[in-house]
C-alpha cells in the first residue's frame, strides 16, 4: 500500500513539474520569440535608420527574454535529470548552434550601439537570431520525430535530428516567431515601419498557417498511438476542439490584420501559440521523449521534486511580476520617423 502511494505521489510530482516547464517554456517562446523574429525580421528592414529603431525598441527586455531559457534548462535537470543523458546527447548540434547564435546575437546588439559600422554588426544580429531559430527548430523537430533511446541511453546518430519532417517543423517555426516579432512592431512602432509589419505578419501568418497544417497532418501519421489517441472517442471531442480553436485565433488574426488593428493581432498570435502547445503537451503527455521516455522514468526522487517546488513556487510570482513591471515600464510607441534630437 505504501508503494502505491509513493508512486502515485511521484506521479502527481512529476506531472506538476512536467506543466511547470511547460509553463516556463511558453513564456520563452513567447517572449523571446517575439525579439528572435524582430532579429529575423530586421535583414530585412526597409532601412537601417529603421533596423536601429527595432533593435533599440528591445534593447531593454531582449536579454531579460533569454532568462526564461535558462530558468527552463535549470528546472528541467533538477527535475527530469534523465533528459539530458537522453535528449541533450541526441541533439548536441542543434543545441550548440542555437548557443552560438545567441551569442552572435549579444555580441552583434553591443557592437551595434557603438561602432559605426552599423550595417555589419545589425546584419550579425539578424543572422544570429536565424540560426538560434533554426537551431530551436531543429532541436524541437528532432524530438517530435523520434528519438532512438534503449536503456534510458541514446542509441541513436548523431544527425538523426535532420529530416524532411524537422525541416518543415523549422520553417514553421521560423514562420511563427517572425509573426510574434511582426505583431509587436505593429504594438510598438507607428508610420512607415508599422505599415510594413502589418505586411509581414500577414505574409509570415499565411505561411505559419500552412505549415503548423503539414506538421499537424503529418505527426499521427508518422506515429500510429498518436493517431489512435488524436481520433479515438472521446478523445477526439478534445483534440477536436484545439486545432478549431487555432484556426478560429488565425481567422481573427487575418481580421485584425485586415481592420489595421494595434493591440489584437498580437494577443491572437500568442492565442494560436498556446493552443498550438496545449495540443502537443496533451498528445505526448505522460511522454517527455516522445515513444521513449515517461515522466514518471525521468523525474527525480519524490524529495528532490518537492524541495525544487516549494523553491520555485516561492521565485515564480516574484519573476511573473518583475516581467510585467518591465513591460510597463518600457511601454509605449515609438516613431522611428520622428526626428532625433541630441542628448
Amino acid at each position: 500500500m505504501d508503494a502505491i502511494i509513493l508512486d502515485s505521489t511521484h506521479h502527481l510530482l512529476a506531472t506538476a513539474w512536467f506543466a511547470i516547464i511547460g509553463l516556463f517554456l511558453v513564456f520563452y517562446v513567447v517572449l523571446d520569440g517575439f525579439d528572435l523574429g524582430m532579429g529575423i525580421l530586421s535583414l530585412a528592414a526597409p532601412s537601417e535608420h529603421y533596423r536601429g529603431a527595432m533593435m533599440r525598441s528591445i534593447g531593454s527586455i531582449w536579454d531579460a527574454n533569454e532568462t526564461w531559457l535558462v530558468i527552463v534548462g535549470g528546472t528541467l535537470f533538477g527535475a527530469f535529470p534523465l533528459v539530458y543523458g537522453t535528449v541533450l546527447h541526441g541533439l548536441y548540434i542543434p543545441i550548440t548552434l542555437m548557443l552560438l547564435g545567441f551569442i552572435l546575437r549579444g555580441v552583434s546588439f553591443e557592437f551595434y550601439a557603438l561602432s559605426s559600422r552599423k550595417k555589419l554588426w545589425g546584419t550579425a544580429f539578424g543572422l544570429g537570431s536565424l540560426l538560434a531559430v533554426i537551431a530551436q527548430g531543429f532541436a524541437l523537430g528532432g524530438l517530435l520525430a523520434g528519438m532512438k533511446i534503449e536503456n534510458g541511453l541514446f542509441i541513436g546518430g548523431i544527425f538523426d535530428w535532420f529530416s524532411a519532417f524537422s525541416l518543415m517543423v523549422v520553417l514553421g517555426v521560423i514562420a511563427g516567431y517572425c509573426v510574434l516579432g511582426a505583431n509587436y512592431m505593429i504594438l510598438k512602432f507607428s508610420g512607415a515601419l508599422q505599415n510594413h509589419a502589418y505586411t509581414r505578419s500577414t505574409i509570415f501568418s499565411l505561411l505559419m498557417l500552412f505549415f503548423a497544417g503539414v506538421v499537424t497532418v503529418w505527426t499521427p501519421l508518422q506515429y500510429p498511438y498518436i493517431f489512435e489517441r488524436w481520433f479515438s472517442m472521446p478523445n477526439f471531442l478534445f483534440f477536436a476542439l484545439l486545432p478549431l480553436a487555432a484556426l478560429l485565433s488565425f481567422y481573427m488574426l487575418f481580421k485584425a490584420l485586415r481592420k489595421r488593428a494595434e493591440r489584437a493581432p498580437f494577443i491572437w498570435s500568442l492565442l494560436i501559440f498556446l493552443f498550438s502547445f496545449i495540443g502537443l503537451a496533451a498528445t505526448w503527455f505522460p511522454y517527455i521523449i516522445p515513444g521513449a521516455l515517461t515522466i514518471d522514468q525521468a523525474a527525480a526522487p519524490a524529495n528532490t521534486l518537492i524541495f525544487m517546488l516549494l523553491g520555485i513556487g516561492v521565485l515564480i510570482p516574484v519573476m511573473v511580476a518583475y516581467n510585467i513591471y518591465q513591460y510597463s515600464v518600457f511601454s509605449g510607441k515609438i516613431d522611428p520617423d520622428a526626428p532625433q534630437h541630441p542628448h
